[in-house]
């Protein structure tokens, strides 16, 4: 009698990226080398806004081992201006295709418009050569006025950084539902609060970097680049360069995580692309850090108003919502301001909603995606403003959210803003969040201290959160046997650091009977795996793992028709059943994979079978899917220097079903790391004349692992049903909800002072200086 085999979808498996990665036996793109390699440093702008007069090139042409000298005029004639906001997994793309006056080319022709925008590259047969040879290049520049945040930039007057924007304003979205006017006429209270998203900086582990090679084969080249959607940056270079797609291939290699920053088409992949084809050289190019601050874009960055109509029992009724967002220089990816407006009622039942975006140009690196895209920004301004509301009516946070959650009843559920929430259980997470943080006890303890004047106040913050991911339009999958018995795999999306091999190999070895160690997953190369989307938006399991296990349903199926074949049985006969292919009630008669996929590549195949095992699929989901969760927040703060210690942190998410248990507590672990940094310490910071404070780490806070507690992880599933495994994703949500957490936390061990507000990061002066104000 056949034993079962064990599932593996759900069960704690080792990451199979992880032997090659922790022994550094695998290659990034600055590991890899080409014969006749020579190396790019890039002359960047010192100004934050400035005309471009001459370039005088001779000191660094003259200098051994440079190579070429190549400005925006050298490449003119050879590449396109970069695209406006492109195709992005993150929903949605960017600028209109007509604003014209707002393109520019990879090297910058005319005017700069950000500290840190390439003017110039030098190519050289050494990186140490290069770097010098930039340092040599003399560039005239002409600085012009400059404005560095969006409120300075829609005054009258204010620096103009395109012509055909007027007042810098990119775009405005509005959406207005139900009778807000109405509700706000009739409140009981109307609550206001001006907050903002700081702008953060991405800082992967590894920078960006860019390796170009001509192909002579098709007269193309072949692009290394760290990059999450190779597809996507294969489609831009071609546009660029005026090639036929297939004459271009990208290659992502290792990426060291990215977190949305490493999307697009940047000046730099183009700049090397043309290089490439132009001088017949394979050139590689590698950001440095303080290059990584200025030139890779920013995220958040918006400055938001708030007004809540409310009853005296804590009845949200309407909300007005204001977001003005710092775009920067360029419209990178202007449709994050708007996903903030489509969760802009997050968990919340109330429909009379007027929500407003507006997108700013400012002389500075330009915003795009960031781990969360929008819908951080969404979560902390409800999240923060119903603890506002709370403390204002004197009730307790838990009670007011309660008083409005959307109930399980609801689902599916349309909010005013058009997002189709497919399945939410939010009082079940917050409840269960606060029984395992012993919420009870730890409002005690916070009585106690402030009786005894503890030195040590105690705050405990709560934020329950939903968001939308798993975007299309689709995903791809090869999935194949191998005449061994063994399986490749390949998927369109492409990992940085999320174990989309262990994931997926989880998938096929349970519905194929596949050892799970003889199962390979390929993704980041455009020459051998189908057209895809890349990674982002928390779409890889929902969508590209829906294609997967699609894909491997077919193979299963004709699998089963050739063990019918060999078994001598009707097929309708053969199931399968504990990893085998089997003959219904008679399990003696049963084949493995490995015995049936030779005969898939031999003779003999049953009359109207194609050889080959292996099956396409492209998913394309039916609509978004809705994650949340709720998380409690528990913090001290020191009177005495303000600063703020995160002693407890517990995060209960519903992802739907989970497939790989450990690679979920990991995402959850990085985003919290993420959220809680935005909330302490992380800021971007940019003086008025555009010049950036925060260029390096030395200035710019990362979280350390002792600023960070044990995180308590916990869950419920609430499955989606649309897609065949009720997955929904992951890697954002963490985020998301652990920044208002922490922030509503700070407050709450601050509110005995009067303090109802305070905007991140929440550093220890800032906290400390709430306590001075609140004494005075």
């Amino acid at each position: 009698m056949a034993t079962a085999t064990p599932r593996l979808m759900g069960a704690e498996v080792k990451r199979k990226e992880d032997p090659r990665l922790l022994t550094g036996t695998s290659a990034y793109v600055g590991d890899i080398t080409v014969p006749g390699m020579q190396y790019v440093a890039f002359v960047r702008s010192p100004h934050a806004h400035a005309t471009i007069g001459k370039i005088d090139a001779s000191r660094a042409t003259a200098r051994p081992g440079v190579t070429h000298v190549v400005t925006g005029q050298d490449i003119k004639a050879y590449c396109q201006p970069i695209p406006l906001g492109g195709p992005s997994a993150e929903g949605g793309g960017g600028a209109a295709e007509t604003s014209v006056g707002r393109k520019h080319y990879p090297l910058s022709i005319g005017t700069v418009r950000h500290v840190g925008e390439p003017v110039a590259a030098v190519i050289a047969t050494s990186e140490a050569v290069a770097v010098d040879a930039a340092a040599d290049v003399v560039v005239d520049w002409q600085p012009l006025p400059a404005v560095a945040d969006q409120l300075s930039a829609l005054k009258d007057g204010a620096p103009q950084l395109h012509a055909d924007a007027a007042r810098n304003v990119e775009h405005e979205t509005s959406i207005k539902m139900g009778e807000p006017d109405a509700a706000f006429s009739k409140a009981h209270k109307v609550v206001k609060q001006r907050m903002i998203s700081q702008r953060l900086c991405g800082v992967p582990m590894e920078p960006r970097a860019a390796l170009a090679m001509p192909d002579p084969l098709v007269g193309g080249v072949t692009v290394w680049s760290t990059h999450q959607a190779p597809h996507n940056l294969r489609n831009d270079v071609a546009t660029l360069l005026g090639l036929a797609q297939q004459s271009v291939r990208v290659i992502a290699p290792e990426v060291g995580g990215g977190f949305g920053v490493k999307f697009g088409v940047y000046p730099e992949d183009a700049t090397l692309a043309v290089i490439a084809r132009r001088y017949r050289l394979p050139v590689r190019w590698t950001e440095t850090r303080i290059e990584h601050m200025t030139s890779t874009t920013h995220g958040r960055a918006q400055v938001t108003d708030l007004e809540a109509a409310v009853d005296a029992d804590g009845t949200i009724r309407a909300l007005r919502m204001h977001v003005i967002a710092d775009i920067g220089a360029y419209p990178i990816f202007t449709f994050i301001p708007d996903l903030t407006l489509l969760m802009g009622v997050g968990v919340y039942k109330f429909t009379d909603v007027d929500l407003k975006s507006t997108c700013v140009f400012t002389n500075s690196t330009p915003v795009a995606a960031y781990r969360g895209a929008g819908r951080p920004e969404a979560a902390y301004y409800l999240e923060r403003l119903v603890d506002v509301i709370a403390q204002d009516l004197g009730k307790p946070p838990e009670e007011v959210r309660r008083k409005n959650f959307i109930p399980p009843s609801a689902f599916p559920y349309t909010t005013p803003t058009g997002q189709k929430y497919d399945s939410g259980e939010y009082d079940r997470a917050l409840t269960k969040a606060l029984e395992i943080s012993h919420y009870q006890k730890l409002r005690n303890e916070q009585k106690e201290r402030l009786e005894r004047n503890d030195r040590t106040l105690l705050g405990v913050g709560m934020a329950v959160y939903v968001e939308m991911c798993g975007f299309g339009p689709f995903e791809s999958a090869v999935v194949r046997v191998e005449p061994g018995g063994g399986v490749t795999a390949f998927t369109g999306t492409s990992a940085h650091g999320q174990g989309h091999e262990t994931t997926f190999a989880q998938i096929i070895a349970d519905h194929l009977g596949v050892d799970f160690d003889k199962i390979v997953v390929r993704h980041g190369d455009t020459l051998n795996t189908p057209m895809g989307n890349g990674t982002g938006g928390s779409r890889s399991l929902a969508v590209g793992g829906s294609a997967i296990l699609n894909a491997t349903m077919k193979v299963q199926q004709k699998a089963r028709r050739l063990a019918a074949h060999m078994l001598e049985a009707a097929p309708d006969d053969v199931v399968f059943e504990s990893g085998r292919y089997q003959v219904k009630g008679a399990p003696a008669k049963a084949l493995t994979i490995a015995e049936i996929a030779p005969r898939a590549y031999g003779e003999g195949l049953p009359e109207g079978v194609e050889s080959g095992l292996e099956a396409t699929d492209f998913f394309r989901p039916p609509q978004l899917v809705y994650p949340f969760g709720a998380h409690v927040a528990v913090v001290e703060i020191d009177r005495d220097t303000g600063h703020t210690r995160v002693r407890e942190f517990v995060s209960v998410d519903d992802c739907g079903v989970r497939i790989s248990p450990m690679l979920v507590a990991g995402q959850v672990h990085g985003g919290l790391a993420q959220g809680i940094a935005q909330a302490l310490m992380e800021e971007v910071v940019y003086g008025p004349d555009g010049q950036l404070v925060t260029g390096s780490l030395m200035d710019y806070a990362v979280p350390h692992a002792e600023d960070l507690p044990m995180f308590t992880t916990d869950q419920t599933v609430t499955p989606t049903p649309f897609n065949p495994m009720g997955a929904k994703g992951i890697g954002e949500a963490a985020t998301i909800g652990s920044t208002p957490a922490i922030v509503n936390a700070v407050v709450d061990a601050l509110k005995t002072f009067g303090v109802r507000h305070l905007d991140m990061p929440l550093k220890g002066e800032r906290v400390w200086g709430a306590q001075q104000t609140a004494r005075k």
